[in-house]
């Protein structure tokens, strides 16, 4: 049983310090500028990642329909703790309209 949780704490580390090698590696990315925030909450931190010590980056490329809402996501890395409170929070985002989509590279950064 011991053995089975080390094992699970592990895979979870490695998967971990995957997520984050993926994401430092993109993290020179251009965003698309020229569409202007008008609403924009901050993720709230995760209790269950403030309870593991968890940190990371989570970085998203999302699709700004003309109205101005976030119509697709893209998730690019970080961990899915993280992630969930990200795309939870992205669908509060509010863009000002413009005539076209357009895109644009997030990143979120989280600290205990």
């Amino acid at each position: 049983m011991l053995g089975d949780q080390r094992l699970k704490l592990t895979k979870t580390g490695a998967r971990t310090l995957l997520a984050m090698a993926l994401t430092l590696s993109a993290m020179n990315l251009p965003a698309q500028e020229g569409r202007k925030l008008i609403s924009n909450p901050v993720p709230p931190y995760p209790e269950m990642a403030k309870t593991l010590h968890l940190a990371g980056v989570v970085k998203v490329r999302v699709v700004i329909a003309p109205d101005g809402h976030i119509k697709g996501t893209q998730v690019l890395g970080g961990h899915p703790l993280l992630v969930d409170a990200v795309e939870k929070t992205l669908e509060k985002w509010k863009y000002a309209p413009a005539s076209g989509e357009s895109t644009a590279l997030l990143e979120f950064e989280f600290h205990p």
